[in-house]
């Protein structure tokens, strides 16, 4: 909890609360000097009419009182200046009316010191007005007794000064800065000693929005908020609410109606689903034991390291069926989900969406609460013991983060202040004809800035490695997915949507600037050039890119029969062309085992044997050649039927020796991998790979060299996509030496065959495919050998 060290705001001036320049403090102060700056120099306004309403003049010798007028707006949760009526309001020299909206009290005092002062109620639906005499502005509380008979004592949220300065709302403008987490959102501050929430949220075009939940019976009229006219922020401090409580917005949109209430755009907590209401939270402090990580992280050159991607949705990973089917927890996925990853050799998990979102069928895919943790596992602080128990294993944490698109759930950013806000009004630039969502209007700068912030917030405060950026190709072209006529053109004519390029360049230079060590991977499924360069080049900054083209060449090759595989042979060449075009990530994601596509497994053709084979060497096929690795959850052992995330994987497979066998190539070729620079160092390079075979369709046979970044550092991989055994094939290499079998994908372990070369061969000075030496190498059917060079 942030402490604010001001007293309660003297009324010195008219002004409003919310007038222009009202503090100096500056905008990344501490809460605590800014609230006190703002104390110093704002009060609340004496009251008048509501607004557009004219003033009762004033009668001589009388104490100037609240407009009958203004009441009635209140009590409408109509008014546009709470502050304006409610609180303590100097009327006289000396003289007071202390004013409160209390619908659940029979009575009510204002209480100060020993001093109680009887309040009298002026309207039926519980508007309270008591006169005080006191010579500076009372530090009251108001005690109210219900209509049960007793009597609580508790502070007036009216009587506290603005708490937020305009340095910090305009900061809300700035793409790259963190000001939205810090800003917005409701955040546990402590003002003049008293505890307390304050709330803050962007709703420009409404006419008055008020913080709703449990704590006031989710009633509109109990705390309505006050508007800061420049940037559209309306702002309150609520004093002695708890963590644990749940609230939303009620919002009075432009029109004078009432929206559906909102959930907190910047929630860092909420109900678990169907629930939909935000939770006190406060701004995330996990404890942290993940120093020795994050010193480390800041040196990392993900380029140059290995990269092996276990792609988890945490939902179906594992459940417990004993026990309902229900998830596992953060802490249980911790105990076990980490071990296991950590086991198989995987460098990374990265999670499906974990931001909050409404519906378990859209995989985390259509998120509402952009800054906050699903609750479907525990808290927030069960999130950070995730992520630490990974940094204590060695592990880094990926979130695969959506800032392209959100749902039209009532409750979410849709019309979010009656106005088309966060979204573009034109539904040709505004919704998703694909996937039923709004898309974010990137030319407006605050929600450009409320996207990059949440970037930098999880890498920043849940310290995550990570994020794959979800459908990049969707947010770069106006016309995706979208017929002639269904879009609109940018200003020089084109289909590229320059604010989204803008948007996703700023990005990236904010979260390698302010989070290094960590990375930033494009699902971006054209050829857009430069997506991994850096922007300083023209590049959209990104550190990796999925390579999809690889992929579906690829498994369109491996489904063949082998018969047929000879005129698919260009399917297994043709990524090489542009490889090193940009930092590649092979991806064997969610998304090919899904919606009809079968499981990986499911894919291969042949018999039970040929199957378990053709994905062996095809695995063998990946990790051997240039790029980084993903692979999602269950592929790793064969999982047979197609992803449910409503059911846990099939773990009970692994009591089939080819299912156990699979795994354990996986983990093998994981850990040979890491262990083996030559495989990884130069990923991205040119002179890092060479063709040894890459013309003998008709055997289905295909060879290269890795090369390392120091001489001498040679891995050659070789692949027989058929079903014969061919012995005395010879393949020549880069160097002599000898060349250790460190990998058969047909080791009998792995529910092979066991054909193999003795553990070895020695290059001899025989010339063949262009080199000075060569291999004899026996190859196995439907296998790949990784064969290490040793000097």
């Amino acid at each position: 909890m942030e402490t604010v060290l001001g007293k309660k705001a003297k009324a010195k001036s008219k002004g409003s609360a919310s007038a222009k320049g009202s503090a100096s403090a500056k905008p990344n102060a501490p809460i605590s000097l800014r609230v006190a700056a703002m104390q110093a120099a704002a009060s609340p306004r004496i009251s008048g009419p509501a607004p557009g309403r004219p003033a009762r003049p004033p009668v001589p010798g009388r104490a100037y009182a609240v407009h009958p007028d203004a009441v009635e707006t209140i009590m409408r949760a109509e008014h546009g200046d709470p502050f304006g009526v409610l609180g303590p309001h100097e009327t006289a020299e000396g003289q007071w009316e202390i004013r409160a909206v209390l619908p659940e009290a029979r009575a009510a005092t204002v209480v100060i010191g020993d001093t109680r002062v009887p309040m009298e109620r002026r309207h039926p639906a519980g508007f309270f007005v008591a006169s005080v005499a006191h010579p500076q502005r009372p530090d009251y509380r108001l005690a109210v007794e219900g209509w049960d008979n007793t009597e609580r004592t508790r502070r007036d949220p009216y009587e506290y000064g603005a708490t937020l300065t305009q340095a910090e709302i305009d900061l809300l403008r700035d793409v790259g800065n963190d000001a939205v987490q810090r800003v917005l959102g409701a955040h546990a501050v402590e003002i003049g000693g008293t505890p307390g929430f304050r709330f803050a949220v962007w709703a420009p075009n409404a006419r008055r929005v008020s913080v709703v939940g449990d704590f006031n019976e989710w009633d509109g009229r109990r705390h309505p908020m006050r508007l800061w006219q420049d940037g559209g922020v309306w702002e309150l401090f609520i004093p002695e609410l708890k963590k644990g409580g749940h609230y939303k917005f009620e919002i009075r949109g432009p029109d004078g109606s009432l929206l559906p209430l909102k959930a907190d755009p910047v929630a860092f907590a909420a109900q678990q689903p169907p629930e939909t209401a935000s939770r006190l939270e406060g701004l995330p402090s996990p404890v942290w034991r993940d120093q020795a990580w994050m010193q480390s992280r800041n040196a990392l050159d993900h380029r140059h390291g290995p990269i092996s991607i276990y792609e988890v949705h945490l939902g179906s990973w594992a459940r417990v069926p004993e026990e309902g089917n229900r998830y596992l927890t953060y802490r249980e996925l911790a105990a076990r989900l980490i071990p296991y990853a950590k086991e198989m050799g995987f460098t990374h998990i990265e999670l499906l969406p974990i931001t909050e979102h409404p519906f378990d069928g859209s995989w985390g895919y259509q998120p509402v609460s952009l800054y906050a943790p699903t609750s479907r596992f525990g808290s927030p602080e069960d999130f950070s013991e995730f992520v630490n128990a990974a940094h204590e294993a060695g592990i880094g944490i990926l979130l695969d983060w959506v800032p392209g698109h959100f749902p039209l759930d009532a409750h979410g950013l849709g019309q979010f202040d009656g106005t088309h806000l966060y979204e573009h009004a034109d539904p040709r630039q505004g919704f998703h004809q694909d996937w039923g969502t709004y898309i974010y209007n990137f030319g407006r700068t605050e929600v450009s800035a409320f996207l990059a912030s949440n970037a930098r917030f999880w890498l920043e405060h849940y310290h995550l490695d990570g994020l794959r950026v979800d459908a990049v190709a969707s947010m770069l072209y106006l016309d995706y997915s979208r017929r002639a006529g269904e879009w609109i053109p940018n200003r020089y004519g084109g289909n590229e949507n320059l604010e989204a390029i803008d948007f996703l360049r700023k990005t990236n230079e904010a979260t390698y600037s302010h989070a290094p060590g960590t990375m930033t991977v494009a699902e971006e499924s054209t050829s857009w050039p430069g997506v991994s360069h850096p922007t300083y080049t023209g590049g959209l900054g990104f550190g990796f890119k999925w390579n999809m083209g690889w992929m579906h060449d690829t498994l369109r090759f491996i489904s063949k029969e082998p018969v047929h595989r000879r005129y698919h042979h260009h399917d297994l060449t043709f990524g090489l062309l542009y490889a090193f075009s940009e930092n590649f990530i092979l991806p064997l994601s969610h998304d090919e085992v899904v919606h009809g596509k079968g499981s990986l497994i499911g894919k291969m053709p042949g018999d039970r044997w040929q199957k378990f084979a053709n994905l062996r060497a095809y695995f063998g096929f990946m990790w051997g050649h240039p790029g980084k690795k993903l692979l999602f959850m269950g592929g790793e052992f064969g999982q047979e039927r197609e992803w449910n995330h409503n059911q846990s994987l099939d773990w009970h497979l692994l009591d089939d020796p080819l299912h156990a066998g699979l795994k354990a190539l996986v983990r093998d070729l994981n850990h040979l991998y890491a262990a083996t620079p030559a495989l990884y160092a130069r990923d991205t390079e040119a002179a890092g790979f060479q063709w040894l075979v890459a013309d003998d369709a008709e055997n289905n046979v295909i060879a290269w060299a890795r090369k390392g970044r120091e001489p001498g550092e040679i891995a050659i991989v070789v692949s027989n996509f058929t079903p014969i055994v061919r012995h005395g094939y010879r393949i020549g290499v880069p160097m002599p030496g000898h060349y250790r079998e460190a990998f058969n994908s047909d080791a009998e372990g792995y529910g092979g065959s066991n054909v193999g070369n003795y553990g070895g061969v020695d290059a001899v000075a025989e010339a063949s495919h262009g080199q000075d030496h060569s291999l004899t190498l026996s190859l196995p059917p439907l296998a790949t050998l990784i064969l290490v060079r040793r000097g």
